[in-house]
C-alpha cells in the first residue's frame, strides 16, 4: 500500500509539475509573440523613416538651387533691363550681342535645374497663383486683365520662387 501511495503521489507531483511547464511554456510563446509584434513593428517604423528619408531627400535634391536662384534674378532682371534698350553706336551693339549670349546662357542653365519663366502676356487674365498685382489702373477693358508686365516671375519645378510683378486692370469707377 505504502508503494501505491508513493507511486500516486509521484503521479500528482509530475502532473503539477507538468502543469508548472505548461504554464511556463505558454508565458514563453505569449513573451514569443509580443517581441515577434515588436520587431515587426520597429521594421514597419524603420521602412517607414527610410521612406520618408528618401521622399525628403528626392525634395531636397529637387529645389536645391532656389535659394540660389533667389539671388540671381536681380542679375536676370538686369540683364533682360538692359537688353531691352535701343543701342544706336555699333561699338555698343556688339557688347550687347555678347550680352545677348551671356543672357541666354543663363537662362539654359536655370531651365536645365528646372527653372522656368512666368511671362505674363499684355491683356492676359491676371493669375493670383503666379503673378502679384502691383498697381490696379482704371481701364476701358475687361477687369483683371494685365496691362504692364514690371518683372518676370520664376519656378522651380513646380514651385514658385518670385511671383511676376504687374499692373492689372480695374473698372472705371463713375463719378456722381
Amino acid at each position: 500500500m505504502d508503494e501505491e501511495k508513493k507511486i500516486v503521489e509521484e503521479g500528482k507531483s509530475t502532473k503539477k509539475k507538468l502543469q508548472k511547464k505548461d504554464e511556463e511554456i505558454a508565458k514563453l510563446k505569449a513573451d514569443i509573440d509580443h517581441w515577434k509584434n515588436e520587431y515587426y513593428r520597429a521594421y514597419a517604423d524603420t521602412q517607414n523613416l527610410r521612406k520618408e528619408l528618401e521622399k525628403d531627400f528626392r525634395t531636397a535634391m529637387k529645389y536645391r538651387a532656389e535659394g540660389f536662384i533667389d539671388n540671381l534674378l536681380p542679375v536676370l532682371d538686369s540683364f533682360h533691363m538692359a537688353l531691352e534698350t535701343q543701342v544706336d553706336n555699333p561699338e555698343v551693339r556688339n557688347y550687347c550681342i555678347g550680352f545677348q549670349y551671356i543672357y541666354r546662357n543663363l537662362v539654359q542653365a536655370l531651365e536645365s535645374e528646372g527653372v522656368t519663366e512666368i511671362a505674363p502676356q499684355l491683356n492676359s487674365p491676371f493669375d493670383a497663383n503666379k503673378m502679384d498685382a502691383v498697381e490696379a489702373l482704371e481701364d476701358e477693358g475687361e477687369e483683371n486683365r494685365v496691362l504692364r508686365v514690371l518683372a518676370k516671375g520664376y519656378m522651380i519645378h513646380d514651385r514658385l520662387v518670385r511671383p511676376a510683378r504687374v499692373i492689372v486692370s480695374k473698372k472705371i469707377e463713375q463719378k456722381r
